[in-house]
């Protein structure tokens, strides 16, 4: 499924990489990003990753960035370093579909507070990248542009909702792209995908404008394909602003600055399944390495499980309920029945169900299980767990989820370790640590303490240097 590779093509050079050469003056901004559309030509057939496409804007926007290097002017710390964005995320004259037909011919009039700071540190927009419908699964498929492959296996899903986004890192199609993640929507896919995907603390990236999708849960966030691309995209994206009530102050220093000065003595506590997943012999494998590796790293590590309960319920409720209500402007049967996905319209059916006592109620409860969880947390400064207790699975699998791993059922979340922290709003990163006997990418999840942010990127970095799978590329 995919081989080490060490390829200086430029499609492939880091974010961080680009923006030194664009800098220097080895590399033009108009070289890199007719490199990385033609790689988008290469293989997005295939994928399916990228729906549409900025060429033109690109290029204009690329020549000019062009000018102000020769010029000697100020730039940005990503001037010329092409981005894609999440199909669910505002871009100023080009169409954002939230992957529905629903959607198909909406073109905002302004770009998203996010994409406004990347392309004001200089970062160039090249497209935009397929989600499920309204982001509202872990697999990436849809009416209106069908699905999107993994590049590890194209029979495979890339996971999601942002799997259109990982899979474009993945393939070289790019090296940063946005994602968000109300339910593992960004750590998934880049699991699936092995590249890294991270969940900032709840806030730290603003969400403005937005489409009215589960506020309490989703979190902006970068996937990219080194831990530093991730931490210099989050540095351009921070930051409060007015239209997001949650959105974090600066924290008055640069994430990527700070990198390589993880603190060797943290206290983490390892937890290979938090007490409910299901988790394949291949991922328990990779798991006890990536224990080991951070105990050499000089991490004192506690293997421990949390006793939570179960937390589906709140996290069905609070999600089926809120998308109903998101929904609320296209309540229309007949075109709903015509345009949404089977799947999502049984969601919307289940969620009539819901009563307004249950939906308080699962707030409630998911503060109880914050309580707990942060009872569990409190004496630690990390904790490590596997993203998700599997590799990327088959896309003609039943509705898209696993039934069940090493022919064990399983039931609900159990596939995955992610969703926990979009209750209680932890950061939380993946990063791609081995592969299966198959060759597919396996991703370790690093969870930090509340605004504990930069002790995540720090601890991953740390980690990604000692396996440094970055270089294992998928065969395309």
């Amino acid at each position: 499924m995919g081989t080490l590779l060490v390829d200086e093509s430029i499609h492939w050079m880091s974010a961080g990489a680009i923006a030194e050469a664009v800098r220097s003056r080895k590399v033009s901004p108009v070289e890199v990003v007719e490199a990385v559309l033609s790689r988008i030509d290469s293989v997005n057939g295939r994928l399916n990753a990228v729906v549409t496409l900025c060429t033109e804007e690109a290029l204009a926007t690329a020549h000019k960035a062009e000018q102000l290097v020769m010029g000697h002017h100020p730039i940005g710390s990503l001037h010329g370093v092409p981005f894609t964005v999440k199909d669910s995320t505002d871009t100023a004259q080009v169409r954002t579909t939230m992957g529905s037909r629903l959607m198909s011919a909406h073109v905002p009039e302004t770009d998203a507070v996010l994409v406004q700071r990347l392309k004001a540190a200089g970062a160039i927009l090249v497209g935009k990248t397929n989600l499920p419908e309204f982001a509202g699964k872990a697999v990436t498929d849809n009416l209106l542009f069908g699905p999107t492959r993994n590049p590890w296996g194209l029979d495979l899903t890339p996971g999601g909702s942002s799997g259109g986004a990982a899979a474009a890192v993945a393939a070289g199609m790019g090296p940063l792209a946005t994602g968000n993640d109300a339910g593992g929507s960004i750590r998934i896919p880049a699991s699936c995908c092995g590249v890294v995907g991270f969940k900032p603390q709840f806030g730290r990236v603003p969400s403005y404008p937005y489409f009215d999708q589960w506020e309490s849960l989703s979190h902006e966030g970068p996937i990219t394909r080194t831990v530093e691309d991730c931490a210099l995209m989050l540095d351009a994206m921070i930051g409060t602003h007015w239209g997001d009530r949650h959105s974090l102050p600066n924290p008055g220093f640069h994430f990527a600055a700070r990198l390589p000065t993880f603190r060797s003595e943290a206290s983490v506590v390892a937890s290979l399944d938090l007490g409910y997943a299901r988790i394949s012999r291949d991922v328990e494998t990779a798991f006890r390495r990536a224990v080991d590796a951070m105990r050499s790293l000089g991490a004192q590590v506690t293997e421990s499980e949390p006793k939570l309960g179960p937390f589906d319920d709140i996290l069905f409720t609070l999600i089926n309920a809120e998308l109903a209500a998101m929904l609320a402007g296209f309540e229309d049967s007949d075109r709903q029945a015509e345009n949404l996905h089977p799947l999502l319209q049984a969601r919307l059916e289940a969620a009539k169900s819901i009563s307004t006592r249950q939906y308080v109620q699962a707030g409630f409860e998911r503060r109880r299980l914050s309580s707990r969880f942060g009872q569990f947390f409190e004496p630690y400064d990390l904790l490590m767990t596997p993203t998700l207790g599997t590799s990327a699975w088959r896309l003609d699998a039943t509705g898209g989820y696993l039934s069940e791993i090493d022919g064990q059922a399983v039931q609900g979340l159990q596939w995955s370790l992610c969703h926990l922290f979009n209750l209680t709003g932890h950061p939380a990163i993946s990063i791609p640590w081995d592969l299966s006997p198959e060759g597919l990418p396996i991703g370790i999840q690093i969870v930090g303490q509340p605004h504990g942010d930069l002790a995540v990127l720090q601890a991953a970095a740390a980690l990604e240097s000692v396996r440094p799978i970055r270089y294992f590329r998928p065969n395309l």
